[in-house]
């Protein structure tokens, strides 16, 4: 009897181990500084690829991974101008992803840092990162 418990429970774990591991990264944004796009995915399967705008010659976006740290709908940049920031995800200090006016630069480096997305698309992906959870979504920057 005890033999067979030990059985069920080892199958048991073989079997929801994937499962439970896949939660770790229910939402993922890849962005990728040479293509100059993020692509977002949800169980792994693609739901989006937008154009966004990183940093511009002189200023930088890190690479990395990192977990949102905090959401704000509408923000305001203390350190420029208080320029608006439309649905920010803030994933390293100061840096965020958030809507941008600016959408004839999307597609090219243009920013002070941040990945800059056309408004309604950041507005997506505020939304598929309160659903998933902040714990849930991971933010992936590359080159």
């Amino acid at each position: 009897m005890q033999k067979t418990i030990l059985v069920v429970t080892a199958l048991l774990a073989m079997m929801l181990g994937p499962i439970a591991a896949a939660g770790a990264g229910v939402l993922e944004a890849k962005v990728s500084i040479s293509s100059q796009t993020m692509t977002v995915r949800k169980h792994g399967r693609v739901l989006y690829t937008w154009k966004v705008s990183t940093a511009r010659k002189g200023y930088v976006t890190p690479r990395g991974t990192w977990r949102p740290k905090r959401m704000h709908r509408m923000w305001h940049s203390r350190k420029y101008d208080m320029s608006p920031m439309p649905y920010s995800v803030f994933y390293h200090g100061g840096y965020a992803i958030h809507g941008t006016g600016a959408v004839r630069q999307l597609g090219r480096p243009a920013s002070h840092g941040c990945v800059r997305l056309q408004t309604g698309n950041a507005a997506t992906f505020y939304a598929l990162v309160r659903e998933a959870g902040m714990s849930n979504t991971r933010i992936i920057v590359t080159n």
